[in-house]
């Protein structure tokens, strides 16, 4: 069972710089064809300062930080029982090549179903600018079958 000492556990914070090669990158791997995700000029007539992150690539600041592996590990959720079960974001402004997110996580509640078969680890964050504005609000929930 997952320790429910956990609820409540800030996680370090993950920052990341946005670039447009990685944000280039991303959309192609998504298969995202709308010209604003890859073309300045495009971002730009679409009102966007520069390339704009497509929705969930918010997502990618913990992965690339290591903070969520190191949760997982400290938790002791092993990667072989670990199922990814819902991702949900709410925008509040869009993030653009250029910027640099801040996101600050924790983990917010810690649940069984199954008697125990399965558990389920919420995790929830604000992603924020060099501005302090938040950009996005994001919720993870982890599966952890037995």
């Amino acid at each position: 069972m997952i320790d429910r000492r956990w609820i409540g556990h800030a996680l370090p914070e993950s920052v990341l710089p946005l670039e447009r090669s990685r944000l280039r990158f991303f959309a192609k791997a998504i298969g995202e064809t709308d010209p604003v995700y890859t073309d300045v000029e495009a971002a730009r007539e679409a009102g966007h300062a520069d390339l704009p992150a497509p929705p969930t690539f918010l997502f990618a600041a913990e992965l690339d930080s290591g903070a969520t592996e190191r949760m997982l590990q400290d938790m002791e959720i092993p990667l072989a029982k670990l199922l990814h079960g819902e991702q949900g974001f709410s925008f509040h402004r869009t993030a653009c090549a250029g910027d640099t997110i801040t996101v600050r996580s924790s983990v917010t509640d810690i649940y069984d179903k199954k008697q125990g078969q399965l558990e389920f680890v919420v995790k929830t964050a604000r992603a924020t600018n060099q501005h302090d504005e938040l950009v996005a609000e994001l919720r993870t929930v982890i599966v952890c079958r037995h």
